[in-house]
């Protein structure tokens, strides 16, 4: 077991740690509402739901499938937030830039033009 898993993202990540995140995040009320187990609805702790989650390979699978289907929408999420970030960011030093080329413009004296001298004309 000692290879390395690089198409497996659950690879790595304990049971355990999976049944407390999804707590964590969605808590058991929400948990139970979206895999229908009862070991979620019916005084729920970790011990007891590891202990289902272990013996009962399609509970597990539904469990794994919705971690998943969690960090995903995090990563999207993560990405999304970034694409945001990084525009604010461009559009401030745009406006920044403009604001500086206004000022510029409006704090620099009009250039002084030589004065045409009249041309004799025959």
């Amino acid at each position: 077991m000692s290879e390395e898993q690089p198409n497996n993202p659950l690879h790595g990540v304990t049971l355990k740690t999976i049944v407390e995140e999804l707590v964590e995040r969605h808590g058991w009320w929400e948990l139970s509402e979206r895999v229908k187990i009862r070991c979620f609805s019916h005084d729920p702790s970790i011990k007891s739901s590891l202990k289902f989650l272990r013996k009962t390979p399609w509970a597990r699978a539904q469990v794994e499938a919705l971690y998943l289907a969690d960090l995903d929408k995090i990563l999207r999420n993560r990405k999304r937030n970034q694409r945001r970030a990084a525009m604010r960011a461009h559009r401030a030093e745009q406006e920044a830039a403009a604001e500086a080329g206004g000022q510029a413009e409006a704090s620099d004296p009009p250039e002084a033009t030589a004065p045409t001298e009249p041309t004799d004309a025959p």
